[in-house]
């Protein structure tokens, strides 16, 4: 798994030393302030690899075979959802949307309006935003 974090690291910034890949990505985020130009996280990419190995080692690796003998796939990195049908674990994290609400800011110039994110969010106005909490 080290060599592959080190390798993704390299991936998004080739001049990079670090070799923890939550720490790249913190650096990166700080630098470019952009979601899209991050790695995954460390547990994201566990479950990727997971998948990834299921598929070329056990799936593929029996693909010769009359007939392949599979390990269940909830523990290579899906969930079942239904019957006979499965769905890729994304991550052990819980999701940036819900652990990050407080980031949440507006840009409303004359009073919250149907456009705000905060009320959208159905969240009170913070420091953050633009319009200082003069809005109802």
């Amino acid at each position: 798994m080290r060599i592959i974090e080190r390798f993704l690291i390299l991936l998004y910034d080739r001049t990079s030393k670090c070799t923890d890949i939550d720490k790249a990505r913190r650096k990166l985020f700080a630098r470019k302030n952009n979601v899209q130009l991050i790695p995954p996280t460390k547990a994201a990419l566990e479950e990727h690899v997971k998948r990834a190995v299921y598929q070329g080692g056990h799936v593929w690796g029996q693909i010769l075979l009359p007939a392949p003998e599979l390990p269940p796939p909830t523990n290579w990195g899906w969930s079942r959802t239904g019957e006979g049908q499965y769905t890729p674990y994304w991550t052990r994290l819980p999701e940036a949307a819900h652990s990050c609400i407080e980031l949440v800011s507006c840009k409303c110039k004359k009073g919250c309006v149907s456009r705000c994110k905060c009320k959208n969010a159905a969240l009170q106005c913070t420091a953050l935003c633009v319009c200082e909490e003069d809005c109802t």
